[in-house]
């Protein structure tokens, strides 16, 4: 379940740090939204990832999106984001029934996470993880457990996200995972990464 309050989520990926820190501070001016986390990315990029009631975060998000010009590089407005969203974002993560395990893969975290939460919604899985990691260079990625056919129709929701943008990396469906494997698959980044 989303945290009381936080029904919807929005991001705002730029590609000027400096602008990132104005936007920022211009829109929790705005309305009031809970900060998820606002930090550099990489390959020197500055990501706002934030949520609230959905009246207030569409009216942070516009304000935000607007001061964005010339700067923006991807933008996501998630009025009603699945719990799981929520939930692996705060780092309640769990494998569930990890009969099967499906990763898919993405260039681009705002996309990653509109597939996330696609694959949530529209297939019977469990969202595992979520990796919007600092250490992937702009990439990201979320793991789905379940039954195969039930990760299997996740991943090619997640795949009809991704691909149609050019966003896809890769996808992965790993049925009857062995009990060695499964410890690592949620594993976080080494060497500082969060």
């Amino acid at each position: 379940m989303a945290p009381a309050g936080l029904d919807a989520l929005a991001l705002l990926e730029l590609t000027s740090i400096a602008r990132g820190y104005r936007v920022l501070d211009w829109m929790v001016k705005e309305a009031p939204v809970t900060i998820v986390e606002a930090n550099l990315v990489e390959p020197g990029k500055y990501l706002i990832l934030f949520g609230g009631g959905v009246a207030e975060t569409v009216a942070s998000f516009d304000k935000g999106a607007a001061l964005c010009e010339g700067v923006l590089v991807d933008k996501l407005l998630l009025p009603l984001a699945h719990p799981r969203i929520w939930a692996c974002l705060s780092g309640d993560e769990s494998l569930g029934n990890a009969d099967c395990v499906g990763i898919i893969e993405g260039n681009a975290i705002a996309a990653v996470i509109e597939a996330a939460d696609r694959s949530a919604k529209e297939a019977d899985v469990h969202l595992a993880g979520l990796r919007l990691s600092p250490a992937l260079g702009g990439k990201a990625y979320y793991v789905v457990t379940g039954e195969q056919y039930s990760v299997e129709a996740a991943v090619e929701v997640g795949r009809g996200v991704l691909e149609p943008r050019g966003r896809l990396v890769d996808t992965q469906i790993i049925p009857r995972a062995h009990a060695e494997f499964l410890p690592w698959v949620l594993r976080r980044a080494p060497f500082g990464g969060s």
